[in-house]
């Protein structure tokens, strides 16, 4: 969400450092997250303003900007007060990098996903070069490395994992095994009666 409102600036011309603007944007822009709408290998559909724009929010330049937008207070309580909405209703597994300490902080299960910062970027850069587009590893560590800065350092819900989260260190693991792992939690929290929902850490899986 937080990519979409950066997505949706750049593309209407509204300069990154306008705070104001920016976070006028995030309070009136539209965004739905809907289940896979195209087998292009696409987890889910992103929607702003009706507009598919599930692969334009993981293009190089909102990479560049994401993480000064998703530090503006303005824009952070315009989509927080979506995100619990859609919590709210239940059913659903929510990733994002304040989920457990700020938008859910009652949610039932908490799992805080991480990988070495090497690793995600290795992740994130055969992903690109997966959907044919331009990529370079150093390039991408290096935007990593940037964002992982300003979100752990910003005044706004900083990036860190909730004090009844479980951490898991995906680094080593394929993603069957970090579903295998994830389920056995979300299973035992359902055998002890609990309605389920999850953060996510990085989001790197």
């Amino acid at each position: 969400m937080y990519r979409a409102v950066t997505w949706a600036a750049l593309d209407r011309g509204i300069p990154i450092e306008d705070e104001a603007r920016v976070s006028c944007l995030a309070d009136s822009l539209c965004i739905e997250v809907a289940p896979p709408t195209v087998e292009d290998g696409r987890q889910y559909t992103v929607y702003a303003d009706g507009k598919d724009i599930t692969w334009k929010i993981r293009e190089a330049e909102v990479n560049r900007y994401v993480s000064p937008v998703s530090a503006y207070r303005g824009v952070r309580l315009a989509l927080t007060q979506q995100q619990r909405r859609i919590g709210a209703a239940g059913g659903v597994v929510m990733v994002g990098r304040d989920i457990g300490t700020v938008v859910l902080p009652e949610a039932e299960v908490k799992i805080y996903l991480d990988a070495s910062l090497e690793e995600r970027a290795r992740r994130r850069h055969h992903e690109n070069m997966q959907r044919g587009q331009p990529s370079d590893y150093a390039e991408v560590l290096g935007n990593l490395r940037q964002r992982d800065r300003i979100d752990g350092s910003r005044q706004e819900a900083p990036l860190c994992a909730a004090r009844d989260a479980l951490v898991m260190d995906s680094t080593h693991l394929s993603v069957a095994d970090v579903v295998a792992q994830i389920e056995a939690v979300v299973c035992a929290a359902l055998a002890k009666g609990c309605e389920v929902r999850a953060e996510g850490g990085h989001g790197q899986a």
